[in-house]
């Protein structure tokens, strides 16, 4: 699993993504940061990501 980050101004987004399950790249979550402290992802992001991840896998096993 990868992150970007990306800065525009004076804001940041973020792009979550996995890299090749089976023959597709699954983009999992993509946000705009919006703490002006610290790098931290929330845990609801977090949560939501790896419930994504664990849904692009089962779809992958079902082709």
């Amino acid at each position: 699993m990868y992150k970007i980050v990306k800065r525009y101004d004076t804001d940041t987004y973020r792009a979550v993504y996995a890299v090749k399950i089976g023959e597709t790249v699954y983009v999992l979550h993509a946000f705009q940061k919006k703490s002006n402290k610290g790098i931290k992802t929330s845990q609801s992001d977090i949560n939501l990501i790896k419930q994504r991840y664990q849904d692009a896998v089962i779809k992958e096993k079902q082709k």
